[in-house]
């Protein structure tokens, strides 16, 4: 399958259904309180990662990364959850939608919001201010292992996001978090008929078997 496929295919299940599969299979994968600048906002696609540190005595820049990520790509940075201190803003947003680059996610906050409403570009943070990053922190590597929310994201990973928020799936898990979230979906599709024709919410529950497909499987199975 295409990364275009798969692209379709989670940004239609959503972050709520996928979150569901993660919980089932035991993966913490939800970034929680990172959330996008507009609701509307939805992207899927493989990390690039970015680990910001604190410049100390060494400088640094903060953006100069952006010609290196590959188009469809999300970039993804770990500033800590830093709420003073901006890591993305108006040229970035400009460059990253030009580019083609699926979204941005946040540990951190953003600026220039408007500019990313504007061109329709997600990106997803702990919230928005004025004050830059720029000679407080420092791009420190590229493509390694980060947290996002405490959720651990590796390059190539999978980042979904819409309204909802943000998840993680490894790389090696999208096919079997997919067809979960899928089944997920159907299942809310089968309640939501029977209880149109006049079923009751317990009972359309039961017959799809709504509650196990939420659990946690067990060990070999």
């Amino acid at each position: 399958m295409s990364d275009q496929q798969w692209v379709e295919r989670l940004k239609k299940a959503g972050v709520t259904a996928l979150s569901d599969a993660l919980d089932r299979l035991g993966i913490d994968g939800q970034a929680v309180g990172i959330m996008p600048v507009a609701r509307t906002m939805r992207f899927a696609g493989p990390a690039f990662t970015i680990r910001m540190l604190p410049v100390g005595l060494t400088g640094g820049v903060v953006g100069d990364y952006i010609d290196d990520v590959a188009p469809g790509s999300v970039v993804v940075i770990d500033n800590d959850g830093r709420p003073d201190q901006t890591v993305w803003g108006d040229i970035l947003t400009f460059v990253a939608h030009a580019k083609g680059i699926a979204g941005t996610v946040i540990d951190g906050v953003c600026r220039d919001s408007d500019r990313c409403v504007e061109l329709g570009y997600p990106v997803f943070a702990r919230g928005n201010t004025m004050r830059t990053g720029k000679d407080r922190v420092t791009a420190d590597a590229y493509n390694v292992p980060v947290q996002l929310a405490g959720v651990r994201v590796a390059p190539g990973d999978w980042l979904v996001g819409d309204a909802d928020g943000v998840l993680s799936i490894p790389a090696d898990k999208v096919a079997q978090v997919l067809a979960i979230a899928e089944e997920i979906e159907a299942a809310e599709d089968r309640i939501r008929t029977a209880v149109a024709g006049g079923m009751r919410l317990d009972e359309a529950r039961r017959a799809a078997n709504y509650h196990s497909l939420q659990t946690r499987a067990a060990e070999g199975r």
